[in-house]
């Protein structure tokens, strides 16, 4: 009983009605038999060797005062009330009606464990208490007054014998049925009474529930309104992120155009350049001769033909890193043999003014890549890809009829870019031409 322990050690002035009073040195006295001698407030010591009977006859102050100023050992005798009766110990503690409880018992609980207003309880459960017994007072007066009649009847009986003794039958029988009516009267107040605090119960629990429920239903609304509020603006990101998603894809388009473009512009200049050229001598008719069909190569296989290849306007040059520094620098570090490439593709860069991409596998990526000259562009695969597959992503990024130049040496990527209409250059071609 936490609740007792709490409260202050000073006494508190309390009028306690002598029932109550009695109960509690009974209770006292038995939880002190049963108290090692080292726990027992120093004031019981004395009285805790007596007997059950003498202690609680001879020490009923002692105890008492021991109960109100001792707040350890008021807490040790509450313990006994909460075992024995803890539905009215939890109601005392939460300030619950207790009108239908027995006055005594609720004013023994409030002092015992003192919660907040214990006092007040305790005059309440007296207050009540002497308004029953007002009523069983006012029952047992009148049941007196009716057997003092009843002993005056008596002894006028013995002066008018038969005429005395059937007025006394007749005043006995009345009084024990009015004592029956009262009885019964007295009972079905009581009854009215209880059932009344009853229903005042049941009607405190129900406005409970309905706080209850109304407060579960303003949480659920809640919650869901937070739900609606989160849920929009996940829809007003992805309205954004889309957006932002189409205005990139437009750039993307755009940037793709204007290469095309681009170079289409530059090869009409140089086709307008080449015009002076004589005519040619012989048709593209008349170059199908009669068997198999043939098919133009799109392979440069010696520096000249490269070169030509870097004339091409707006020429885009994709290099397979590790496949042309492995035959040349072989010897070298892999950061070495990257720099070194690097190096020498910038300086063809400037002098050809080509679009220069080199991919080198993601597996041996540095932990931090220095920096790279100007008019190259140098990247590493993903995790997931080797530089094979982000050649052919390049390849595939750019507009149809933009002229894309791929060096390597390894003959699946050389068919793949080659059927996408890119020209390649043996990594051995690309290694002389550096020198």
């Amino acid at each position: 009983m936490s609740t007792a322990a709490e409260q202050p050690a000073e006494p508190v002035a309390v009028a306690l009605i002598e029932p109550v009073r009695q109960r509690l040195v009974l209770l006292a006295a038995d939880v002190l038999a049963r108290m090692p001698q080292d726990e027992m407030p120093s004031a019981l010591r004395t009285i805790a060797r007596f007997t059950p009977a003498k202690r609680a006859r001879l020490g009923a102050s002692v105890l008492a005062a021991a109960l109100d100023a001792d707040a350890d050992f008021r807490a040790k005798v509450a313990e006994v009330i909460a075992q024995a009766s803890p539905q009215l110990v939890e109601a005392v503690r939460e300030g619950t009606s207790t009108t239908a409880s027995d006055p005594i018992d609720t004013a023994l609980v409030a002092y015992l464990t003192r919660p907040e207003g214990w006092s007040e309880l305790v005059a309440q459960a007296n207050t009540r208490w002497a308004a029953e017994r007002g009523k069983d007072d006012a029952t047992a007066e009148e049941i007196s007054r009716l057997r003092e009649e009843l002993a005056q009847l008596r002894g006028k009986a013995k002066a008018e014998p038969a005429r005395v003794r059937q007025a006394v039958l007749a005043a006995e029988q009345a009084s024990a049925a009015e004592l029956g009516d009262l009885r019964k009267q007295v009972r079905a107040r009581t009854a009215e009474l209880r059932a009344a605090a009853q229903e005042l119960e049941d009607a405190h629990g129900a406005v409970a529930d309905a706080q209850r429920r109304i407060d579960a239903a303003a949480s659920a609304q809640e919650a869901e309104l937070r739900r609606v509020r989160a849920r929009v603006a996940e829809l007003e990101r992805a309205a954004e992120t889309n957006r932002r998603s189409a205005r990139a894809d437009r750039d993307v388009d755009d940037a793709r155009l204007w290469l095309l473009v681009d170079t289409l512009a530059e090869a009409s200049a140089g086709i307008r350049r080449e015009l002076s050229l004589p005519a040619p001598s012989v048709r593209p008719g008349d170059t199908i001769a009669s068997g198999r069909p043939g098919a133009r190569s799109r392979r440069a296989d010696d520096p000249a033909a490269l070169d030509g290849l870097l004339a091409l306007p707006n020429v885009h040059v994709i290099v397979d890193g590790y496949n042309v520094t492995k035959n040349g620098y072989g010897d070298l570090p892999l950061s070495d043999q990257r720099q070194r490439l690097i190096g020498a593709m910038a300086t063809l860069a400037g002098r050809s003014g080509a679009e220069v991409t080199i991919a080198f596998d993601g597996g041996a990526r540095p932990p931090a890549q220095p920096p790279v000259p100007r008019g190259v562009r140098v990247l590493f695969s993903a995790a997931d890809e080797i530089a094979d597959d982000l050649i052919r992503r390049l390849v595939a990024a750019e507009p149809e009829g933009r002229p894309v130049v791929v060096v390597t040496s390894d003959q699946q990527v050389v068919t793949d870019v080659q059927r996408a209409g890119a020209w390649t250059v043996p990594s051995e071609v690309l290694l002389a031409r550096l020198g």
